[in-house]
C-alpha cells in the first residue's frame, strides 16, 4: 500500500472522483467527447494530485499539487451546475447533496494536509 492510500482525505476523493466519474458515464452519447470528458479529466485529477503531492518532498512542492486538487473540485462542481442548468443531468436532490457534501468535505480536508 502506498502512503497516500492511507489518507483519508484521498480516500473521499476517490470516492468523489469515482461518483463524478459515474455521472459522466451516464450523460447522453452527444456529449461524451465535451462535457463527459472534461468532467473525467477533472475528476481524476482530484486525487491524482493528493497522490502526487503526498509524494513530494518539500512542503512547497506537495502544497502546489495540493492547490491544483482544490481547482479540480471547483472544476468539477461548475461542470455540475452548468450540467444541471441545462438539464442535461438530472439526479434527485439526495444524489446532489451528497456530491456537494462530499466536495466540501474534501475541500475542508485540504487545510489539514496543506500545513
Amino acid at each position: 500500500m502506498f502512503k497516500f492510500q492511507t489518507l483519508t482525505v484521498w480516500q473521499k476523493a476517490m470516492e468523489l472522483a469515482d461518483l463524478l466519474c459515474e455521472i459522466a458515464d451516464g450523460l447522453p452519447q452527444k456529449y461524451q467527447f465535451s462535457f463527459a470528458d472534461q468532467l473525467r479529466r477533472a475528476a481524476l485529477s482530484i486525487p491524482s494530485n493528493i497522490a502526487e503531492g503526498n509524494g513530494r518532498k518539500t512542503k512547497k512542492d506537495s502544497n502546489h499539487f495540493y492547490v491544483v486538487f482544490y481547482g479540480s473540485v471547483m472544476e468539477s462542481m461548475n461542470i455540475l451546475i452548468l450540467l444541471s442548468k441545462r438539464g442535461i443531468w438530472v439526479a434527485d436532490e439526495g444524489f446532489k447533496r451528497k456530491i456537494y457534501d462530499l466536495s466540501t468535505e474534501v475541500c475542508k480536508m485540504l487545510t489539514g494536509i496543506s500545513k
